[in-house]
């Protein structure tokens, strides 16, 4: 699966490994490295769906997997073909959710 990563401060933090906008434990961080790995290297949907750590969801209009119990990687997904297997993933923000 492709990975962009569309935000600045997201892909600033990916790159560097810091961002000063993004303010964000070390552990949230590496979790968030570990995950855009997990998605690059999946070869379809359904492998994420498999990793229940991820807790890959559908929200309206985008989706979401869990970095921790308060910290969640939002993404757009834009699907090849009908079945909706396989696309290219556009992260766009790390949010608060819940937990932690």
């Amino acid at each position: 699966m492709n990975v962009y990563i569309i935000d600045k401060d997201l892909k600033n933090l990916y790159e560097s490994g810091t961002s000063k906008k993004l303010k964000l434990r070390k552990d949230i961080i590496d979790k968030f490295f570990a995950t855009v790995q997990k998605i690059s290297a999946a070869s379809d949907i359904y492998d994420l769906w498999k990793d229940p750590a991820l807790n890959f969801e559908k929200y309206k209009d985008h989706y979401s997997v869990r970095l921790s119990g308060k910290y969640r990687l939002e993404m757009r997904v834009e699907w090849e073909g009908n079945n909706k297997s396989r696309g290219d993933f556009y992260l766009f923000r790390i949010s608060s959710h819940y937990g932690d």
